[in-house]
């Protein structure tokens, strides 16, 4: 029924967090790069975004859709056993690039794993083998 392994979704999950985590880059006197605080700032160079973006855009069509749609089970915009529906919805409403969609959404990791737990797949075992 899922046409994505759950290890991708848990790769696409680890990289969400890690984005989601970072803040506006900001400057105090007295500061340098090297301080622990800015770890978690988000600088222009900084790869975090891109690489999730990358990943999320060198998924087929059908890894694509199925992760649309288990973020959208996760949200509560279907239900498990409405999966299937979501898939074509995903499919037959790409507007934009899938990886911008996702990643514009606020939460994308806390719904891609509800949407893994909803349909019955063990977010734990899947982060295993990335983590």
């Amino acid at each position: 029924m899922l046409e994505i392994s759950p290890q991708k979704v848990a790769h696409v999950i680890v990289k969400a967090r890690e984005f989601d985590a970072k803040v506006d880059a900001w400057e105090e006197e007295g500061t340098s790069d090297s301080d622990s605080d800015s770890i978690l700032e988000d600088f222009a160079g900084d790869a975090t975004r891109s690489e999730a973006a990358q990943f999320i855009g060198g998924l087929n069509d059908d890894e694509q859709a199925n992760l649309v749609a288990l973020a959208w089970v996760g949200r509560g915009s279907f239900s498990a056993e409405e999966f299937s529906e979501a898939v074509e919805t995903a499919k037959s409403e790409k507007v934009n690039k899938t990886e911008d969609y996702l990643l514009g959404i606020p939460l994308l990791a806390d719904y891609l794993e509800d949407g893994l737990d909803k349909m019955g797949i063990s977010v734990e075992a899947a982060e295993e083998d990335i983590l």
